[in-house]
């Protein structure tokens, strides 16, 4: 294959987080050696990778001296600059490439993307000022959500709005630029998928995760998802739809929500491989971190398939102990660990995978634990 990254070389990765981590120790298992760009000194990839550049990612100079120590470049980090990745392209290999960054970077953008390939949204309006908010009430409704276009992840990029007291408390964000207003969907579950794409246009589907947040924090993640066949059978045709108009290459995540009546709803993309899909570690006969290696290297991607039901559960800062606890009562759990030190609460630390056959005592498990 004239595109096959071989076994031995440098891949790198921007970004040096959990996901970061698990994604080089899939890249060490399969025979690679790995460098990280991140600010953090000793964060959680450099600590199993082979070498590290400390530096800011807007670092032009140091994103070119990565680009020339590495023999394919990826991302992790979801607000890494594409102009800086356009750049890099002609130095490396970077097959992920920019356009995905610029579309997941714009919620405009990206909305406007998923509606071309006719995928369905919440309601929403561009908002620019206060008085639009105003005007867009009629058509949006209360409960709604305001959104930057960009600066995502970070607990700060939107407020929601019950009624027009809230309206006045949500003008701050527009001080950041260009919002959006959405719709609350009265969702029943929030859901996400898995979907990765070669340069040989090979697609798989992971199976669809149903997912538990609490204050923007994934806490557990239930495969397969409590859902009919039927839906399935739609998520799985939008995450093709999605890799294939993109020219996909690498991981992608998309979230989205079901409601009560089985209406579905994309929520947003993840340029890289997704906390919900931790999973896959050991559930799946491809985890998503050996499917985005294969798929950055050049190699085939083989179908993967589910091996057991299973729940995978967060690990925050302030569960340490308690998970102390069930590290010894619990052989048959596994215990993945991110390598981050002075964590603060509400910060992931690790997660936790259980294989089940029942996956409702699983979850009550996993509550009378406190974890």
């Amino acid at each position: 294959m004239s595109n096959l990254v071989s076994p031995g070389k440098i891949i790198g990765i921007i970004g040096g987080g959990e996901i970061a981590r698990m994604m080089a120790l899939s890249a060490k298992k399969m025979g690679y050696r790995v460098g990280v760009l991140d600010p953090e000194k000793d964060c959680p990839a450099a600590q199993v990778a082979d070498w590290e550049i400390t530096a800011q990612y807007d670092d032009q100079e140091a994103l070119m001296d990565f680009a020339m120590a590495c023999d394919v470049v990826t991302y992790t980090y979801d607000n890494s600059d594409a102009d800086a990745i356009t750049r890099m392209k002609k130095t490396v290999s970077v097959p992920q490439g920019a356009e995905l960054l610029s579309i997941t970077q714009d919620r405009l953008l990206e909305k406007a993307y998923l509606e071309a390939s006719n995928i369905n949204l919440a309601p929403y309006v561009t908002i620019v000022t206060v008085d639009d908010i105003k005007g867009a009430i009629d058509e949006i409704g209360f409960p709604c959500i305001l959104k930057t276009i960009s600066e995502r992840h970070n607990g700060k990029d939107r407020c929601v709005l019950q009624s027009e007291e809230d309206i006045s408390k949500a003008a701050f964000l527009l001080k950041r630029g260009t919002c959006v207003l959405e719709a609350w969907i009265p969702f029943e579950r929030e859901l996400s998928v898995i979907v990765v794409r070669n340069q040989a246009n090979q697609i798989i589907v992971f199976p669809v995760v149903e997912n538990i947040h609490r204050n923007g924090v994934l806490l557990k993640s239930i495969v397969p998802a409590r859902i009919e066949d039927y839906v399935v059978e739609e998520i799985e045709r939008i995450a093709r739809t999605v890799a294939d108009n993109i020219e996909l290459i690498g991981v992608l995540g998309i979230e989205m929500f079901i409601t009560s009546s089985g209406a579905l709803y994309v929520n947003e993309l993840i340029p890289r491989p997704h906390h919900s899909g931790n999973y896959s570690i050991e559930a799946c006969t491809l985890s998503q971190y050996d499917a985005h290696i294969r798929a950055i290297c050049g190699w085939p991607l083989p179908e993967t398939e589910l091996l057991s039901p299973v729940v995978m559960a967060t690990i925050l800062a302030e569960h340490e102990e308690a998970t102390k606890v069930q590290i010894q009562l619990k052989p048959n759990w596994n215990f993945h660990y991110y390598g981050k030190e002075q964590a603060k609460e509400g910060q992931k630390i690790g997660h936790i995978t259980i294989l089940t056959k029942n996956i409702e005592k699983t979850l009550d498990t996993i509550t009378d634990t406190g974890i």
